[in-house]
């Protein structure tokens, strides 16, 4: 045996041995989380209209419809552009529902929806930072649904008279722990574009970023003020990953970062109201799914759907991220802890099957 490979062995195999008991241990805890009983289907038809605007919505909508299957008698999927009102004609749906809404369905297909006496309902995943322009579309439908619970409030004050509160979730379909190859592999993880309270957290904090093996994926980063010392981390290319290449980031990371965007940021929002965000994004769920350690700056809302410290990590300064980030990569058994209680949460609270169900309920039992 060369001196080579007894080097490469004493290196390589207790990566492996950790890597594959971390994988056992979230194999572990799916199991114990998943739903015991089947889930019960519906006699309800659903028409389901996609959003039409690609990933990542694209992405949420190939999960959320692997469950609806599951839940409704029949489900009948259009786009948009299609010709939404002669497909319900055909199809005598219970319910249309319009994800995301943002006018590419318009205003009169949904009058004449419900002069024929089809219910509809959308589900704003967008929410508050388009506000200006989903409150009127809000106005044309029976039933309201948003990701955002401070805009339940705000639409039943603009005339909506059926609002509910309905968070994005994840499918563990899509997203779940699994072994990656070593290019996937980095200490720390973003998937995003710059937005301007990213760019100045990730400012903060570049020369540590520098120091880790660090992967940066998404549009805008160019805008930083350390860019040449984060060049060689970033794939400015990527301004959607694909599914699989998302799942392969987050699961090859030891530590992810989920940094929300702002609220009252005018150049990239429409939410002049200033309505606040405190609901938290879809990411959350998925990298919750993954079984990685997240560090997600703190909202309002976050503590409904996890513990901090327990089931997930939070920052509220530069400061803090940096200090967590150095101490949960020094701290293995400590990081994968929090993940593990995490994948339980997210397993069993979390997952589209869930949200769904809460969804139907609310649009034909409530």
């Amino acid at each position: 045996m060369s001196a080579g490979f007894r080097q490469g062995w004493k290196t390589a195999y207790p990566l492996g041995l950790s890597e594959g008991y971390h994988l056992g241990s979230c194999e572990t805890v799916i199991r114990s989380n998943q739903r015991k009983e089947p889930l019960r289907t519906r006699q309800w038809r659903l028409m389901f209209v996609v959003s039409g605007q690609g990933d990542p919505y694209a992405t949420i909508e190939r999960g959320l419809l692997l469950s609806l299957h599951e839940l409704v008698s029949e489900l009948r999927v259009a786009t948009p552009f299609d010709d939404v009102a002669l497909i319900a004609q055909t199809m005598k749906p219970d319910l249309v529902l319009v994800f995301n809404g943002m006018d590419y369905v318009s205003a009169e297909t949904i009058q004449l929806l419900r002069q024929r006496g089809h219910r509809t309902a959308v589900w704003f995943t967008d929410d508050p930072y388009y506000a200006d322009l989903s409150g009127a579309i809000a106005l044309n439908y029976d039933i309201v649904f948003t990701q955002e619970l401070n805009c339940v409030e705000w639409y039943r004050g603009l005339g909506c008279p059926n609002v509910h509160f309905i968070p994005l979730a994840v499918s563990t379909h899509i997203y779940k722990p699994q072994r990656v190859a070593s290019e996937f592999h980095n200490d720390i993880c973003f998937l995003g574009s710059g937005y301007r309270n990213r760019i100045t957290l990730f400012d903060a904090i570049a020369p540590l970023l520098a120091s880790k093996k660090t992967l940066i994926a998404g549009r805008w980063w160019e805008r930083l003020e350390h860019y040449s010392l984060l060049q060689p981390f970033i794939r400015g290319d990527a301004a959607w990953l694909t599914s699989e290449d998302t799942v392969n980031c987050y699961a090859g990371a030891k530590i992810v970062i989920n940094c929300h965007r702002a609220f009252d940021d005018d150049e990239i929002n429409a939410n002049q109201r200033r309505i606040p965000a405190i609901s938290p994004n879809p990411r959350t769920f998925e990298i919750g799914a993954v079984g990685t350690l997240q560090l997600v700056d703190a909202r309002g809302g976050l503590e409904t759907f996890y513990t901090p410290g327990v089931e997930i990590e939070t920052f509220a300064s530069p400061e803090e991220l940096a200090h967590k980030i150095e101490y949960y990569l020094q701290n293995e058994q400590q990081r994968r802890r929090i993940a593990l209680n995490g994948l339980a949460r997210t397993v069993r609270e979390h997952t589209y099957s869930s949200r769904l169900q809460e969804l139907l309920h609310a649009a034909f039992l409530s």
